[in-house]
């Protein structure tokens, strides 16, 4: 189930991430990112101000993430180590849907559908979003999964939220990538 695609007007979020090339799947990637990242945020006392997401950083040409973010919203910018990488999801217009449901799944409406649903709202109504073709497929610096209710806290896959988010075309020119190298 989705809700109705939205606009929203969002400002600069500041977070921390952990990036990994995805090689073996996404479950893969998550399972070991999440833990390390929810582990170094531990050790400092870091607290987070919004929901776990995942970003998106490149897929191939049928949608499948080559490389991504785990990453956690902070109150205020904070430094990274190791790693733990400092970034902002810059302020914007972000195109917006809800999908309650399973990540995956043969046979109920997953995330894959809920993508396709969300890209397809965007031609049909002339909105853009921030792909830009790659030599493996798309980068999409402004595509983001925020998981509202997850398996840690709901083991019913039919009541899972999760927010889709993209940053829309006209707020390329102040689109905010990961800084990159690590903070000491």
């Amino acid at each position: 189930m989705h809700s109705e695609p939205q606009i929203q007007e969002r400002p600069a979020q500041p977070y921390l991430a952990i990036r990994r090339e995805v090689t073996d799947g996404v479950p893969a990637a998550v399972d070991t990112a999440f833990p390390e990242l929810f582990g170094w945020l531990g050790e400092r006392g870091i607290e987070l101000s919004g929901a776990p997401f995942i970003r998106m950083l490149e897929v191939d040409h049928d949608g499948e993430p080559l490389e991504l973010e785990v990453g956690v919203p902070v109150p205020e910018a904070v430094r990274g180590d190791g790693p733990v990488r400092a970034g902002s999801l810059p302020a914007g217009r972000w195109l917006t849907l809800l999908h309650t449901g399973p990540y995956r799944s043969e046979t109920e409406p997953d995330l894959l559908g809920a993508h396709a649903r969300l890209q397809r709202w965007c031609i049909e109504n002339g909105v853009g979003d921030t792909r830009g073709a790659t030599d493996r497929g798309w980068a999409l610096p402004g595509s983001v999964d925020h998981f509202i209710v997850g398996p840690d806290s709901e083991p019913d896959f039919a009541k899972w939220q999760t927010e889709l988010a993209y940053l829309t075309a006209e707020e390329a020119h102040t689109r905010s990538a990961p800084s990159g190298a690590s903070s000491t």
